[in-house]
């Protein structure tokens, strides 16, 4: 495979893999025991969001429990939401890099890391009262080249084998369609649908594939088998790609279902009355 790493990369990128799994393997069971002694970490975007079958509640609220102090310190080196967006390209990039390198545990992590800072920035921005229109334009363009580079990286890495593309290509096409139809509700002036696979669940499979395929290279090392080998990520991309479609699908049929109720409710309210006789209007005097 021409995008295989080669020299000391597998060594060096297994141990970024296995100190980054017993990481976040400690936080889990930290939070835990804090739910447990003192109680869960309640959040209002948490609350609002709701979490969903694919990224639940209790696993929001953890992280953000864990970057809350790292809000108040930014806060306090008053470091601005837009810094915090646009720093997060640096990490993207890198992972990018990564991940055309086959360096899958480095990836997961520059990748974590730039995903962190899409949190922070909104939360920051709520924080210090510096929310703006133009932010959120910001923010959601640099969501978009974020997904856009881990996909390069993956694509790039996997050029030469037909099927996991057509797999990498599939879960583009849905999670840019995911975000479609959300924008285009919003501009519809239609309340955005919920589904599946939205940004942060997307970004959760992938991110966590990523992380532990060097791992799963190591455990099968010997086998021929690149489906074995690369498993979680060649799992995490395939979820994607199935869910985010079926939910795009949904989505826009949500969409225009509501677009259409909302059109024959109009119509309905401006109906002609069949009784009232049609006039003919009064013409000034001297005109005719």
């Amino acid at each position: 495979m021409s995008g295989s790493v080669t020299g000391g990369a597998p060594t060096a990128d297994l141990l970024i893999s296995i100190v980054a799994t017993s990481l976040f393997l400690c936080l889990i069971v930290a939070y835990w025991l804090r739910s447990k002694l003192i109680g869960r970490v309640r959040h209002r975007r948490t609350d609002a969001d709701g979490g969903s079958a694919f990224l639940n509640k209790p696993t929001m609220e953890m992280v953000y429990w864990v970057l809350e102090p790292l809000i108040d310190f930014f806060a306090a080196l008053r470091i601005t939401p837009n810094m915090v967006t646009l720093g997060s390209l640096v990490p993207a990039t890198g992972a990018a890099v990564a991940l055309g390198f086959g360096w899958f545990g480095l990836a997961g992590v520059l990748a974590i890391l730039a995903a962190f800072g899409d949190i922070i920035d909104g939360l920051l921005a709520r924080k210090t009262g510096l929310s703006s229109g133009a932010g959120e334009v910001v923010d959601a363009a640099v969501d978009r080249y974020s997904e856009l580079l881990f996909f390069g990286g993956l694509v790039y890495y996997y050029r030469t084998h037909d099927q996991v593309l057509f797999i990498i290509l599939a879960a583009l096409a849905g999670s840019m369609m995911v975000s479609y139809a959300t924008a285009k509700a919003e501009a519809m002036g239609v309340d955005p649908p919920r589904g599946a696979m939205r940004r942060g669940e997307r970004a959760a499979y992938l991110l966590t594939g990523s992380s532990l395929t060097p791992i799963c290279s190591h455990i099968f090392l010997g086998s021929p088998s690149l489906a074995l080998r690369e498993l979680p990520i060649i799992l995490a991309l395939t979820i994607v790609a199935v869910v985010a479609n079926i939910s795009v699908v949904q989505r826009l049929t949500s969409v225009a279902s509501t677009l259409r109720a909302r059109e024959r409710a109009a119509a309905t309210t401006f109906e002609p009355d069949p009784d009232t006789v049609a006039t003919k209007p009064d013409v000034p005097v001297g005109t005719v």
